[in-house]
């Protein structure tokens, strides 16, 4: 999971990008990067941590620029090193930079074909590195001396007979326009918006609407999966379907937690997804405990509160608040080590005895991924004094498109504490699924 924007403006884009990074910081807290252009000339600012920690005022004033691209990441995929902060750059040809949400399932492969048949350099254990250079190695193929839209279409096209997997990407082709996709089934999100100014339309794209509500952007549409977008420096707009065969499959992590509740995607709300999905459990739990006695509903914050209050109405029985949040500490999913994830679940959360003590309780979270936060959590309401819980989740199956059990099999192994280790130096619990 990561957050991507990019910006074809009619004045510099610096301030503006920063601001869309913020919006998007619950998509990635591990890193974050801007590169701007201006002349023929690439500014960039990239590091480990919040986007408020990377940039400083000065860092501002040298990215200069009326067009630019920026990236927070979460590290699904490579190390957790600054070298693999994004966007990426590669000087040939023209001089790339790329941004991008997702995870390649073959990347493996496709490095091993870059180094050893096309001559290209790696420098990172990235999947974006390598999406990267399969770009600019299409485009290298394709291109003429002044990059045309047909010309990134046709590297696009080549891209996806590539590449496997997730792929949302905004690219700048420097002194040329920016670039936007979507891999062939929809799996991450990329919305394309405008904004009318004095001086003439500017284009923005980002991984969620929230960013375009923020910074005055009119939300155009989403791109469709397997979809190419080129702005180019005018900011004259052109799209083409890159793929014949696509399908809409989005990962149901954007509307179970990935995404803020304030964004559409793919033209659903994703507050609207939530609500229903909380509905639906409640259906599961009158049809397969009519007997239940559940005395009140307590999410676990923040994402899981739309759906808990909704599953509440739909049982006719209590919603109550019974944690509380320290904003200070980072999302636990995103934290970059098993034990780091066990201290900040507590660090994170402190139950409140009064809405637990001697009451049947209906936790309610958006999804168990690892389990070590629905571990401790439980552990928070027993020491509160549930005389009984149960936990429910709403989330389903999330497998889509082409990413295999095998991939997130091997993705989850690359994940372990040990495996991050190593790249660094060289209770009982019923459980009620909803949707």
């Amino acid at each position: 999971m990561c957050g991507i924007a990019g910006i074809v403006g009619k004045s510099p884009v610096n301030s503006r990008l920063y601001d869309a990074l913020t919006v998007l910081q619950h998509r990635g807290q591990d890193a974050a990067g801007i590169v701007t252009a201006v002349d023929g000339l690439v500014c960039m600012r990239k590091g480990q941590g919040l986007v408020r920690d990377v940039f400083s005022q000065q860092d501002m004033l040298e990215l200069r620029g009326n067009i630019g691209i920026g990236h927070v990441r979460y590290p699904t995929a490579g190390g957790d090193n600054v070298s693999e902060a994004q966007p990426f750059y590669v000087n040939a040809p023209y001089g790339i930079v790329l941004g991008h949400n997702g995870n390649l399932t073959n990347a493996t492969e496709l490095a091993d074909v870059l180094i050893r048949e096309e001559r290209r350099h790696l420098n990172t254990s990235s999947d974006s590195e390598v999406l990267l250079n399969v770009l600019a190695s299409e485009l290298q193929r394709v291109g003429t001396p002044r990059v045309t839209a047909a010309d990134v279409f046709a590297a696009v096209s080549a891209l996806f007979r590539r590449c496997r997997g997730a792929y949302a990407v905004v690219a700048m082709v420097i002194g040329h326009g920016i670039l936007g996709f979507r891999d062939p089934n929809g799996i991450r999100p990329l919305v394309i918006g405008q904004r009318e100014t004095a001086k003439g339309t500017e284009f923005m794209l980002a991984s969620e609407s929230v960013a375009l509500d923020m910074l005055g952007f009119t939300q155009v549409r989403d791109v469709a999966p397997g979809e190419a977008v080129f702005i180019d420096e005018a900011g004259r707009l052109s799209s083409q379907q890159c793929v014949a065969t696509t399908r809409q499959a989005p990962c149901i992590f954007e509307y179970v937690y990935f995404a803020r509740p304030d964004s559409i995607i793919d033209n659903v709300s994703v507050q609207r997804a939530r609500m229903r999905m909380g509905d639906r459990l409640a259906e599961k739990i009158r049809r397969e405990r009519p007997d239940h006695d559940i005395d009140v509903v307590i999410p676990v914050p923040d994402t899981s509160r739309v759906a808990a209050l909704q599953l509440a109405q739909g049982l006719g029985i209590k919603f109550r608040e019974g944690f509380i949040k320290n904003r200070y500490i980072g999302r636990t999913f995103i934290m970059p080590g098993q034990e780091e994830r066990q201290k900040s679940v507590r660090s994170k959360l402190n139950a409140i005895d009064l809405e637990f003590r001697n009451k049947t309780v209906l936790l309610v979270d958006d999804s168990i991924v690892r389990g070590t936060t629905s571990a401790q959590i439980i552990e928070l309401a027993r020491e509160a004094g549930a005389r009984e819980f149960d936990t429910s989740c709403f989330s389903g199956k999330y497998i889509t498109g082409d990413v295999t059990l095998e991939y997130l099999e091997r993705l989850q192994q690359e994940r372990s504490d040990a495996a991050k280790a190593r790249r660094r130096s060289g209770g009982s619990l019923r459980v009620v699924r909803g949707v």
